[in-house]
């Protein structure tokens, strides 16, 4: 589904993070990626997910290379193929639970029937997460498990091909962690969510299928 082939990526003040790295990711994959702090995780993420460019390299996406897309290629890329889940949950303050779902939808025009579709898929996934009481509340009506919670159903809310994860229980304490971690394998079994995530935690990372480490720009499997 997704090939990264030898792709390098520099900063300025930081220098070089990214070194000639290469991944191979197919459908239904759950890839945890480790590493230390300024590793490149993250640089990593916004590169497939188009946030950012590599300095050399090739990223393909279903046999297409998408590396030097324009930035309203990237954007129409983003909003059908990738789902993001950030350390802090991102959700509108004066927006209630569900419109902050509905909100990946909305760039996408979709038709009534093909809108029908994504929300039943929608009410499926906030069951599974069990957010569905929390439909009508707003983000500082509960608590930040559930908000997080409630990112991830929104980042699933146009049945994205990849969803990429940065530190996804990155603010959550054990116990909520436990229950994000566990959601994220379910939607990847259930649904066959491809998953990519950058994490510290050896719990959430034991959780996938496999483990990558992130040193001196490369991966280590």
């Amino acid at each position: 589904m997704l090939s990264i082939k030898n792709i390098s990526k520099s900063y300025l003040q930081r220098g070089q993070v990214l070194n000639q790295l290469s991944l191979e990711v197919s459908e239904g994959d759950a890839i945890a990626i480790m590493g230390p702090s300024g590793s490149g995780k993250t640089t990593l993420l916004n590169i497939i997910a188009l946030l950012d460019k590599p300095d050399s390299g090739d990223i393909r996406f279903k046999e297409q290379s998408i590396a030097s897309f324009s930035d309203n290629e990237a954007a129409a890329y983003r909003n059908r193929n990738i789902g993001f889940v950030f350390q802090e949950h991102l959700l509108l303050p004066y927006l209630n639970v569900y419109n902050n779902i509905l909100l990946p939808l909305l760039p996408a025009n979709y038709k009534k029937d093909e809108k029908t579709e994504r929300e039943d898929h929608i009410g499926i996934l906030m069951e599974k997460a069990g957010i569905s009481s929390l439909k009508e509340k707003y983000p500082f009506q509960i608590s930040g498990g559930e908000a997080q919670r409630v990112s991830l159903v929104r980042a699933l809310a146009n049945n994205p091909s990849i969803l990429l994860g940065d530190e996804p229980t990155g603010s959550l304490d054990a116990k909520n962690a436990e229950i994000m971690g566990t959601l994220l394998l379910d939607m990847n079994k259930e649904f066959g969510t491809t998953i990519l995530i950058a994490t510290h935690s050896h719990e959430l990372a034991k959780k996938m299928k496999s483990l990558f480490r992130l040193s001196e720009g490369k991966l280590i499997g």
